[in-house]
């Protein structure tokens, strides 16, 4: 008898072999069977007649196998397989490469299916789709047939074969979804979605199949983040009052004026402070929008009214940034900044020992602390804290939030939450990724800023770029190059900072200073290399992605990628945003040696845009949410089978979301659906 957790290695046709393939994709049991969905479908539901069929046209044919034999290709000595199926309307030829076990799967007289196009020039089927007749009904052919992701030495036909003998083991899911939230969106059951996505009857079959797993999987993801904003929400937080005159005085002071965009930003975070309803808020803008300042003013509001402020970045670089950046800011109100990370403690610039930071801490002898995710650790204790600033905090992810979470629900009151990227996210992914914040965008640039020059650098303009870099060098200014790996790697076939390191620093720029960034560097090293590149000291800095968010190097004024092909969009224009920080007219060179024409087109739409949302966008689209964003990261699962181009479903799956959530209708069923979906819901 199948069941649900029936191991795959037990079914029929499968050996120790298949299954380890199969475990490759994440295929154990039968469950795991049952909900591995197809991409897409092939169309054979077509029936025609030998004598009415059409060349390039899908279809199927019913008919009787009058020959089969293999023979040897002449010319690249391959096994063929020909076949002459016939019917009472003619016949037709059917060929296939390198499967002469076929001539052992069929014989003379069998009736089969076949299914696929026929070719035009030779009219006869080209390796088509077979089945033979049988009274169970066509799973190949005849129909519309699913198409899976596969791994290497295992088949389309196999899996679909394993999958028919898993159908019995359906009766023993139970449907988690509640009957008024089915019946009010005329959903189909559970059973028949998971049936009818993998071997749907017809088209509108298989649209209802996927119509409500894709709801499924939006709807528990956005089940978990409504409630953990249902939880927070339960939570008091500290008042803080708008102080007009301060903020005012403070923006006089500053030597620039504020866009209309970050007066709004600001002035969304400053009503939400002044509630008791923890602020749970996403402040995004595109590199060099102004998102700090907007910080500071919430930074500023939180002190005066007698509160303290935490701010976590994820590197130790981009924290050191900030610290020295808010003791600028704030030099005229005699804030007392203090920096907490492994490598560096120090408060108003004098340098601590962790020791002297946690009592600093516990006794609330500071007013903003600027650390990485050492600040949220069991040991440390912050009296007073009022404001939380979390930067780039889709790369922290869920974990850290929960952390910060617990060590608030010891207090009486709770922080309110204010969070900051600088990378463009697309309103759909932050509804599904971060629908338990609140959204502010900084969509306008202020004025003054020269846009980046970028150029696609091909192979035969190589020494061209090297040229233009070497006057820019003699001109005062600085370059960073960006490559993919940090080691030589021959299987991927693109560069690694070692290589391209050594190469400029004995071959091309020997009369230069070099220096070399990477993840596996020490804290200590990253930092020294970064200080001599901030002084001018070092000219050239061949680096990792590690220097992709918030680095500022205001004399550097070119971005050189290599391998540009490898990175998405939206993290080539974060490192364009790297540069052209001070003025300088600054230039973004994408090194690539792909000949392919969609990667070309991919590169030149960065070439011709600028705004880094319709690039995001475009990046969606392109390469898909996991490949850009990285989901497991924010602690949400892989979409499977919905995609964030669903925005209709996503809004659904929020509203039945929210709705189930503040009426207190959360069932058992649910609660197990969410974790057999490894989807985190408390914060306990």
């Amino acid at each position: 008898m199948i069941e649900l957790n029936t191991p795959i290695s037990v079914l029929t046709r499968v050996g120790k072999t298949t299954a380890g393939r199969l475990k490759r994709i994440g295929l154990n049991t039968v469950e795991d069977l049952i909900f591995y969905f197809p991409f897409r479908y092939e169309d054979f539901s077509l029936i025609k007649k030998i004598q009415d069929l059409l060349p390039n046209e899908p279809v199927t044919i019913q008919g009787k196998i009058k020959l089969i034999a293999n023979r040897r290709s002449f010319r690249k000595r391959k096994i063929l397989t020909e076949a002459l199926i016939s019917n009472e309307t003619g016949s037709v030829k059917a060929i296939w490469f390198n499967q002469p076990y076929l001539t052992k799967t069929f014989k003379v007289g069998d009736a089969v299916y076949l299914s696929g196009k026929l070719d035009e020039t030779r009219f006869q089927f080209i390796s088509p789709e077979y089945e033979k007749v049988s009274l169970d009904g066509a799973i190949h052919t005849g129909r519309l047939v699913p198409i899976y992701h596969l791994t290497e030495g295992v088949t389309q036909k196999q899996l679909r074969f394993l999958l028919k003998q898993t159908l019995p083991a359906l009766k023993e899911i139970k449907d988690y979804l509640p009957k008024e939230i089915i019946e009010r969106n005329k959903f189909v059951g559970l059973n028949r979605a998971l049936s009818g996505i993998h071997f749907p009857n017809n088209q509108r079959a298989a649209g209802l199949a996927v119509r409500r797993l894709k709801f499924d999987e939006l709807f528990l993801i956005q089940l978990a983040i409504q409630f953990i904003r249902k939880q927070i929400g339960e939570n008091k937080a500290g008042k803080i009052r708008f102080l007009e005159k301060a903020t005012k005085d403070f923006v006089s002071g500053l030597p620039f004026k504020l866009t209309n965009a970050q007066k709004k930003c600001a002035w969304e975070i400053l009503r939400d402070l002044e509630t008791e309803r923890p602020m749970n808020r996403l402040l995004e803008g595109d590199v060099g929008s102004g998102k700090t300042v907007v910080v500071a003013l919430a930074m500023l509001n939180a002190i005066l009214n007698g509160y303290k402020v935490v701010m976590m970045a994820p590197t130790e670089i981009l924290a050191n940034q900030h610290y020295q950046t808010f003791r600028k800011l704030f030099e005229k109100q005699k804030f007392s900044v203090l920096l907490f990370t492994a490598g560096r403690k120090k408060k108003d610039g004098e340098k601590l020992s962790k020791a002297e930071v946690l009592a600093c801490l516990e006794k609330a002898e500071f007013d903003i602390v600027i650390g990485t995710h050492a600040v949220i650790q069991e040991n440390v204790k912050i009296k007073d804290l009022g404001l939380v600033v979390v930067d780039e905090q889709h790369r922290f992810g869920v974990e850290q939030r929960k952390s910060l979470l617990l060590k608030e629900k010891q207090k009486e009151f709770v922080s309110h939450f204010l969070s900051m990227t600088a990378t463009p996210i697309p309103r759909t992914l932050v509804l599904t990724l971060c629908g338990d914040l609140d959204l502010s965008i900084i969509d306008e640039m202020p004025p003054g800023r020269k846009p980046i020059i970028t150029r696609i650098v091909y192979e035969q303009d190589r020494l061209k770029a090297y040229e233009f870099i070497k006057k820019q060098i003699a001109a005062g200014r600085q370059v960073f190059v960006i490559c993919p790996l940090i080691d030589p790697s021959d299987k991927l076939g693109v560069k690694s900072v070692k290589q391209e390191f050594e190469k400029l620093d004995k071959e091309i720029f020997p009369d230069l200073k070099i220096g070399l960034m990477h993840g596996r560097l020490k804290a200590k090293e990253k930092e020294a290399v970064m200080c001599e590149f901030v002084m001018g000291t070092i000219k050239i800095l061949v680096s990792t992605s590690v220097i992709e968010v918030g680095i500022d190097v205001p004399n550097a004024t070119i971005m050189m990628v290599e391998g540009a092909e490898r990175f998405g969009l939206a993290q080539l224009h974060q490192f364009r945003g790297r540069v052209g920080r001070a003025g300088h007219q600054s230039y973004c060179l994408l090194f690539s040696e792909s000949n392919s024409e969609l990667t070309r087109k991919r590169l030149r739409y960065l070439e011709d845009c600028v705004d880094g949302f319709k690039l995001a966008e475009k990046d969606l689209e392109l390469r898909g949410p996991g490949e850009v964003y990285g989901l497991r990261q924010s602690g949400l699962p892989d979409l499977k089978i919905a995609s964030l181009s669903d925005v209709e479903l996503i809004s659904l799956a929020q509203k039945e979301a929210k709705g189930l959530v503040e009426n207190k209708k959360m069932t058992p069923e649910l609660e197990q659906a969410l974790r057999k979906n490894n989807i985190s819901m408390h914060f306990e």
